[in-house]
């Protein structure tokens, strides 16, 4: 799923990527480093599809604006009008998310 709205969404955005790494973090959903790497939480794929996509239009916004300026959240609203909503779920339900560990 992370794949696949990144693989959309880059070219829509001009943006290219380097790499897509999934990861147990456990204080962040996602992040872009200055090489092009975007690393996402796993339990992203727990939340609504919405938010998925919102964190990974976010992140893909990081490789234009590297910080959370004014321009940064015109890039994500232009992307996706209406990010407010999936992310105020992520900050309402996003600690219920990264509780969950998997039955082993």
């Amino acid at each position: 799923m992370i794949t696949e709205v990144a693989e959309a969404e880059a070219p829509r955005l001009g943006v290219s990527y380097r790499a897509i790494q999934i990861r147990d973090q456990r204080t962040r959903w996602g992040s872009c480093s200055p090489s092009g790497t975007l690393t996402f939480n796993w339990r992203l794929v727990l939340a609504p599809h919405a938010v998925l996509d919102y964190v990974v239009v976010h992140e893909l916004c990081h490789l234009r604006e590297a910080n959370h300026g004014p321009g940064f959240w015109r890039l994500v609203e232009q992307a996706r009008p209406g990010f407010e909503v999936p992310r105020a779920w992520l900050r309402r339900h996003g600690h219920e998310l990264l509780a969950y560990t998997p039955p082993r």
